[in-house]
């Protein structure tokens, strides 16, 4: 069926109209959007035009037009005068009075700059946007459907090293995204206004005239529109021969990926933007593509058949499943360009569509008892957000299970064979598991405990490790080169700040303190060390991250000591330590540094609030030592809990000597801590052999910081 996609909006009467009224020669495209857009949108048409309304305008400027309209720079400064025609038209036929009428103004004139830099971030581009805006500066007319068409035509057959690449920090995957949501956002729409046709016929008549009967015509109709707003058959040409130049979330598998490690990064930071360590391992752009060739995996479904890489392995997938994981990715077809000539970034996408389709084929082959199959996208994270330092299989079988183990040495590399070690998973010596989890040599019960699971575990990274992207080596495993590309690529496409070292590098020193207080480590280490390197290097470049650590906890309230404790750990000097004694939150800190080195540090000198600071960790400390004692307690008693554990003991003494005594300590914490002194300060209310304290830390508590 052919059909218009001209909307009876009332464009041409009105045009007319701004022509004969305003003297105003008014562009075509952005006038069809805004009434279109505005009609869709429920505008009363009584008068035979939308009319805008306050939340109208606010809606289409901010929300519908940033996505759905490209426009040149002359179109862009002239849609504010088609709102302001729009409202001086309902004034004239008395739909607005002069009050609703200035209102409206006022509206358009305050959304009008939000709508200019959303008409400029990348972060709206669809693929008609981007492609439309290519068109443009190439000097193609737009409303050139035969033109549109043999551009996109040549762009096809151009090698894709050699097509224009994507705003930076923009993926295909996010265009893919805004596209699929863009055009789900218009078909809904247009559903919505046939709907209303449905109930009662406006005056001005239906706004469809020739409604789509079936799903297909209604998304057809949606491809229009947006060709119609951005290039004339652009979103038809897209949507049909053209596809493969716009790929879509189906034909994205990492998208998957990127949502489960959205997830894991929440659950670890609460906030996406929480940048990650950047790995040391990430290859160099001119490198994936010899990385991806030699992946046993990505080779065979390139191919089209067993690799040699896969003979013979438990981790290689049957005839039925090659081909299934060979069609997911797209072999035959789209991806196959990408394997002989594709971009760095597309290679690096291509590896994460790989690694998805396999972290899904295990999930879905789980055994009901695997605890680890199911979600192996959790190994993925935790290795990158590890700064990409491999770690051990009794390691991590043993921190799921519980056990207790030094935190020092969980975060700590482990040590990689020179050779590979081949064959079944062999649990490492008693001796050797010991110093992997940091404690005493498990006895043979205890060994034996982790064996089922720890080969579990194995079986799961050995079918990762067929992709390329994942290493086993004996009990050591890790991200390759390629994994830590494939896993940042995904990432990023689940817009996860995932910075690169130089990016880092070229930090101020407040987003570095800020970044570095969720980091843990010898990456994180590494990571400040190549810094301060990077800046200098001498005693004034420890002194500026300092005085920015000492700012971030005044303006945030987070604790010094994971960020002090990584800056003494990256080589930090004395000197500069020394000058923060007087400092109100590091002096504490300082102190305790330079003691700890057997130098001078007198107590005077330090602030009060800086002791209140280090106090503030220490009892926290004592806390988590009560909760770990009462809970090995446990089984063999009732918790007891009015006993005087450690807390209560390091408060009093830490009170006896504070001026003002308990009353005054307990005001200091709560401004040097407020996030963790609610924390302790719940046990210190319950549990205090004194009342008064009780009665004050109850008081405090309920208002911390004052």
């Amino acid at each position: 069926m052919t059909r218009t996609t001209a909307l009876n909006t009332g464009r041409d009467d009105f045009l007319r109209w701004v022509a004969d009224e305003r003297g105003l020669d008014l562009p075509a495209r952005p006038v069809d959007a805004v009434l279109a857009l505005l009609s869709l949108n429920g505008a009363d048409r009584r008068s035979g035009v939308p009319e805008p309304t306050p939340p109208l305008v606010r809606r289409l400027l901010h929300e519908d037009l940033p996505v759905l309209l490209q426009v040149t720079p002359d179109e862009l400064a002239a849609l504010p005068d088609v709102l302001i025609a729009l409202a001086d038209r309902a004034r004239s036929t008395h739909r607005l009075n002069a009050k609703r009428h200035a209102r409206l103004l006022e509206t358009v004139g305050h959304a009008v700059p939000d709508f200019e830099r959303a008409m400029r971030d990348p972060r709206n581009l669809t693929w008609p946007r981007w492609y439309a805006a290519l068109l443009t500066a190439d000097g193609v007319d737009r409303d050139d459907s035969g033109a549109v068409r043999e551009w996109l035509a040549a762009l096809d057959r151009t090698p894709r090293g050699e097509r224009p690449p994507l705003p930076g920090g923009v993926h295909r995957a996010h265009l893919a995204d805004r596209t699929f949501a863009a055009r789900t956002l218009l078909t809904e729409a247009l559903l919505g206004a046939a709907a209303r046709d449905a109930r009662g016929v406006p005056t001005a008549g239906p706004l469809l005239t020739d409604p789509p009967r079936t799903a297909e015509e209604w998304e057809e109709l949606a491809d229009e529109l947006l060709g119609r707003w951005t290039a004339e058959g652009l979103g038809a040409a897209l949507a049909g021969p053209r596809s493969d130049l716009a790929p879509g979330p189906e034909s994205l598998p990492h998208l998957a990926l990127a949502d489960r490690l959205l997830d894991e990064h929440l659950d670890y930071y609460g906030r996406s933007d929480a940048p990650l360590l950047p790995p040391s391992g990430l290859p160099a752009p001119g490198e994936l593509r010899a990385l991806l060739h030699a992946a046993p995996l990505p080779a065979a479904l390139a191919r089209g058949a067993e690799a040699p890489g896969l003979a013979g392995s438990a981790a290689a997938p049957d005839g039925a499943a090659l081909r299934e994981l060979a069609e997911r990715c797209g072999f035959p077809g789209p991806a196959g360009g990408v394997w002989s000539e594709g971009t760095p970034e597309e290679l690096a996408e291509l590896a994460a569509d790989i690694l998805t389709a396999t972290v899904e084929r295990i999930a879905a082959e789980a055994a009901p008892a695997d605890a680890y199959a199911p979600d192996a996208s959790h190994l993925l994270y935790a290795l990158y957000e590890r700064g990409g330092m491999p770690d051990s299989v009794a390691r991590e079988v043993a921190d799921v299970a519980g056990w207790e183990l030094d935190p020092k040495v969980v975060e700590s590399p482990v040590p990689v064979p020179g050779a590979p070690v081949p064959g079944p998973y062999v649990l490492p010596a008693a001796d050797r598991l010991g110093q992997l989890l940091g404690r005493v040599a498990p006895d043979e019960s205890e060994r034996s405990s982790l064996e089922r699971p720890a080969r579990s575990l194995a079986a799961v990274l050995d079918r990762l490790a067929a992709t390329g992207c994942l290493f086993r080596s004996g009990d050591a495993y890790g991200l390759t080169p390629l994994g830590n590309a494939a896993v940042r690529h995904a990432l990023l496409a689940g817009q996860v700040a995932a910075p690169l070292r130089d990016t880092v590098l070229g930090w101020d020193p407040d987003e570095l303190i800020a970044a570095a207080d969720s980091w843990s480590g010898p990456a994180a280490v590494a990571a400040l060390a190549d810094w301060v390197a990077g800046h200098g290097g001498g005693d004034d470049t420890w002194r500026i991250l300092l005085a920015a650590l000492s700012r971030i906890h005044t303006t945030h309230g987070e604790g010094p000591k994971s960020v002090f404790t990584l800056l003494k750990a990256a080589g930090m000097p004395s000197a500069p330590v020394r000058e923060v004694l007087t400092d109100p939150v590091l002096g504490g800190y300082a102190r305790r540094l330079l003691v700890s080195r057997g130098e001078e540090a007198p107590e005077a000198v330090v602030p009060y609030s800086a002791r209140a600071v280090l106090l503030d960790e220490e009892l926290m400390a004592h806390w988590l030592a009560d909760l770990r004692a009462r809970r090995a307690a446990e089984p063999a008693g009732p918790d007891d809990r009015s006993a005087p554990g450690a807390l209560v003991t390091a408060f009093d003494t830490a009170a006896a000597g504070w001026p003002g005594g308990p009353q005054a300590l307990l005001a200091a914490l709560a401004a040097a801590g407020p996030h963790s002194f609610t924390i302790y300060t719940k046990d210190l209310a319950a549990n205090h052999p004194d009342a008064r304290v009780r009665r004050w830390a109850t008081r405090v508590a309920r208002q911390p910081g004052t």
